[in-house]
């Protein structure tokens, strides 16, 4: 299948970049290579993209949009990583960074993959298919509080322990192999008004998912390591779907701006606060209603930029 991923608020993303031609580039998350191909137009032969993804479908699809460009490095890893990937690769700073965060539209439309709630196909949901942990171990081996955290927190899921309780339930006589198995279940469970707010599997399958790529959790962590990775002057461009990832990134750079805790009648300050840099856009951009009618997915897109001092 063609990997087809329409990049979400591009330009804006680009400007913010703030690109220098001769500079290192890192694509935390290269997908089909819609925002790197930008980057690299903007590049000359001198300058350097570094494409990570831990989707080697990702990668190779990658690899061949921007077959016409020799300065890419491609590593198949995870941004969550990106200091020991530098290291390796022996660049110890770089000048701009970007984190497109988030399932691709690839991802969704291979079926095979689990990701989607329409059709039947194994529950899946991994990203990087080199993993041990998949949907299925989750649907089938979690406690149901455990579960019916995870759908509540990941996928703000009101019927999340309803939902969690049938899906033990439904697991006792047989294993929960399939989407559709987990899709039937889910829409036994919610009442019908429930029902009017897009697909009533839509919100559980999205906390699956989060849960089995460990998405929240180590992103604000990801994000200091980001910062740190920059040169002077260098930028970090995130783009967010989901409120708890948007709250993440606003957290960790609020604290990497660093704030001042001294009394406002001191002179001078004795709290010791360090700033490592700016925070460019103080309220996060979102895409406009044009991009928002073209493509669906930007509706809940938000970019938020720091610069490094």
């Amino acid at each position: 299948m063609e990997f087809k991923h329409k990049p979400v608020l591009l330009k804006e993303t680009i400007k913010g970049l703030n690109i220098k031609k001769d500079g290192i580039y890192v694509d935390g998350t290269l997908g089909g290579a819609g925002h790197s191909k930008e980057i690299l137009k903007q590049l000359t032969p001198k300058g350097i993209l570094i494409g990570i993804d831990r989707d080697q479908e990702a990668l190779d699809a990658a690899k061949e949009n921007l077959k016409e460009y020799q300065n890419v490095k491609y590593i198949h890893g995870n941004h969550d990583e990106i200091e020991k990937i530098l290291e390796e690769l022996k660049i110890p700073k770089v000048d701009g960074i970007l984190l497109d965060l988030g399932v691709s539209s690839y991802q969704l439309d291979e079926k095979e993959r689990g990701f989607s709630y329409l059709g039947e196909n194994e529950l899946d949901m991994r990203m990087d298919k080199t993993q041990k942990l998949t949907a299925k171990d989750v649907i089938n081996t979690y406690s149901e509080e455990k579960l019916s955290n995870i759908i509540f927190e990941y996928g703000e899921e009101k019927f999340s322990r309803q939902i969690a309780k049938k899906i033990c339930e439904t697991r006792k006589t047989k294993e929960i192999k399939t989407t559709k198995e987990l899709v039937e279940i889910i829409e036994k469970v919610l009442p019908s008004f429930s029902k009017k707010d897009g697909h009533p599997a839509k919100r559980t399958f999205q906390a699956i998912r989060i849960e089995v790529n460990d998405e929240i959790k180590p992103l604000k962590e990801t994000v200091k390591k980001c910062i740190e990775c920059l040169n002077p002057g260098g930028r970090l461009c995130i783009i967010t779907f989901h409120s708890l990832e948007d709250r993440a990134v606003k957290n960790a750079y609020t604290e990497a701006k660093g704030q001042c805790t001294c009394p406002k009648d001191l002179p001078y300050c004795i709290c010791g606060a360090k700033s490592e840099g700016k925070i460019i856009n103080k309220k996060p951009i979102i895409a406009t209603e044009e991009e928002q009618k073209e493509n669906s997915r930007s509706k809940s897109a938000k970019l938020r930029i720091f610069e490094k001092t």
